[in-house]
């Protein structure tokens, strides 16, 4: 109970804080990915034409992962530029940054340790924006939502392709009664994480984007180059996405409805993306929610399973009931 008001006090000093104009101290945990100096560049750099106001990154941890040589290998590097040219403060701890800023932003490129990262984060009742993947497995995603509500603490997890424009005017299109999407976009594996929360998230979550939740149940046909997994809704809409390998793998989404048939325009970048999570930090509001982000892992873990038995159709709440701590 102590804590859990602690951290709506935490929460409510963002909020005033905001509401006086000033900015929020942000701070970083993972400087093992490209995101870590993009997203600061945008956040910090008022002479960027996208530059997001309201908050500045302050302070971060490094982390990284020995047994992924795409996190290992560029640690330094992002840790030096952040230094040199946004003067942001590397602490020792998580505990030690949360003791710095007003609001995180857990970067590791590695979902693995996203768990253990975001528990001193909740215990410091800060508010949370997790990049993707949100966890390496979907029983340690169900424990991070389980823990964010547990500890009252706004937290949120999004692919950058959610806010990609041609996704949101595909979303906002009136098409007629929608029948289904189709979401393309690469989708190469990581051998320590199910094989789309590497990089078939993000098709993924265009997918969710324009149809939201509902999913039941999850078939998969995966080849050496191509995944095809469908989902049926329990509206009786469709949702297919293809993850490409070994060639052009463009992110688009095609939504199918009774009126027409539209493709989604090419184009994006990360700046609608932190636009949402500075009006996230500022609001303490998610603008997806917890158990929208679960369906999609479950979405996920079910191409998997269905993978495993031969291509056979996978329920999603037998996935969720079964990856339950």
């Amino acid at each position: 109970m102590r804590n859990s008001c602690l951290n709506l006090l935490g929460n409510l000093l963002v909020c005033a804080a905001t509401a006086l104009g000033a900015d929020l101290r942000i701070g970083l945990i993972g400087l093992d990915t490209s995101h870590a100096t993009a997203f600061t560049k945008l956040l910090n750099d008022a002479t960027d034409p996208n530059h997001v106001p309201g908050g500045k990154v302050v302070a971060a941890f490094k982390g990284g992962s020995p047994d992924i040589e795409s996190s290992w290998s560029r640690v330094e590097g992002y840790t030096k530029e952040l230094q040199e040219k946004y003067n942001v403060k590397i602490v020792d701890s998580i505990e030690a940054l949360c003791a710095e800023v007003d609001a995180v932003m857990l970067e590791s490129v590695d979902g693995r340790p996203h768990l253990a990262q975001a528990k001193p984060v909740f215990k410091a009742g800060k508010p949370i924006f997790i990049d993707k993947p949100m966890a390496g497995s979907l029983r340690d995603a169900i424990e991070i939502c389980r823990l964010a509500k547990a500890h009252k603490v706004p937290c949120f997890s999004s692919s950058s392709l959610r806010y990609y424009p041609g996704v949101v005017e595909l979303k906002n299109t009136d098409v007629g009664k929608v029948r289904g999407a189709i979401s393309t976009g690469p989708s190469p594996y990581e051998p320590h994480h199910p094989d789309l929360f590497w990089y078939g998230i993000h098709p993924t979550e265009a997918l969710y984007a324009v149809l939201g939740p509902g999913c039941e149940s999850v078939v998969r046909t995966a080849t050496a180059d191509s995944d095809v997994v469908t989902g049926v809704w329990k509206d009786g809409r469709f949702g297919t996405v293809v993850g490409l390998r070994n060639g052009a793998a463009p992110y688009r989404v095609t939504l199918f409805g009774a009126k027409a048939v539209v493709d989604q325009k090419p184009g994006g970048d990360y700046a609608p993306m932190i636009r949402e999570v500075m009006k996230f930090f500022q609001t303490g509001v998610a603008p997806v929610s917890l158990d929208e982000t679960l369906e999609l892992f479950a979405f996920m873990e079910a191409a998997d399973e269905s993978k495993r038995q031969g291509g056979a159709p996978v329920r999603i709440q037998d996935v969720l009931k079964k990856n339950q701590p």
